[in-house]
């Protein structure tokens, strides 16, 4: 296969290029060929390189804040020489308020101090190879699962003083939990009551009390999910789907992967509505 040709460049009067040769490195791990333009770089010197060296992807590092400016004039060179098609991504030291103004202006995607390398290496990936890369986000929010010590107890709340419709309970085993479903338009409210002192929501209620305890998401493919999510390093608590409620196939990411909030993957079975 044919690598990946991808363009790093510092434009403007931006002196520092630590993060740049980091991210350079980082690429060249994953098997692509970096050009790397250097320091002070104009929007046309870097577009004429890209053009020159056949890349597949531009990635344009900022810290001097002049991104609004430089970012969209890059573009704007590539299309006055027809290679408008030449994708641009970017990163750096860029506010998030001034993220949406750069995706309007044509830039694929903006990676933020906080975001890894890795990321950034599976991003090209997927922009490159699309049929290699499934990258499409989640379908919905599949439910959120709120932690109680009884559902009978906290029931009628949710049925009488907000109205909704009690579908159904059901008791998971593999988690020692008994469930019931709440369904508010096409997501759901799960009360998830603890069978016994093993249960990770009895766990969870001694710890933090009773409260919401996670947030499922829909996805088509939870296992092709957890590959790119290991491809990215991301903590996980499943490394592999396992059965869930309504015969899902359920994984759920670490906490500490998104700054303590639990993400749970669920793939619903064919067919279902659950």
């Amino acid at each position: 296969m044919k690598k990946i040709r991808v363009l790093i460049a510092k434009p403007g009067l931006d002196g520092h290029d630590r993060g740049a040769l980091v991210i350079a490195q980082a690429l060249r791990d994953h098997g692509m060929e970096v050009i790397y333009t250097g320091l002070r770089q104009s929007p046309v010197q870097i577009a004429q390189a890209a053009i020159q060296e056949d890349v597949d992807v531009i990635g344009l590092s900022s810290l001097s804040g002049a991104h609004k400016t430089l970012f969209p004039k890059v573009i704007e060179v590539l299309k006055e020489r027809d290679a408008g098609d030449i994708p641009v991504v970017g990163g750096g030291v860029i506010p998030e308020e001034d993220i949406p103004l750069l995706l309007e202006k044509g830039v694929n995607k903006i990676f933020t101090s906080g975001s890894s390398t890795e990321a950034l290496a599976v991003y090209i990936k997927q922009l490159i190879n699309p049929d290699a890369f499934k990258a499409e986000g989640p379908n919905k929010i599949s439910h959120i699962g709120v932690a109680v010590e009884t559902i009978d107890k906290v029931l009628p709340f949710y049925t009488d003083t907000l109205g909704l419709e009690l579908e159904g309970v059901e008791t998971v085993e593999s988690e020692a939990v008994k469930v019931a479903f709440l369904k508010i338009g096409e997501s759901r409210f799960e009360l998830l009551e603890p069978l016994n002192e093993t249960s990770p929501i009895q766990k969870f209620i001694e710890k933090k009390g009773e409260g919401i305890h996670h947030i499922a998401l829909d996805v088509d493919d939870v296992e092709n999910r957890l590959k790119r999510f290991k491809s990215q390093r991301i903590p996980l608590i499943n490394e592999e789907a396992k059965q869930g409620a309504h015969n899902s196939r359920i994984a759920f990411l670490h906490p500490k992967a998104a700054n303590g909030v639990l993400f749970e993957l669920c793939q619903q079975q064919e067919g279902s509505d659950s």
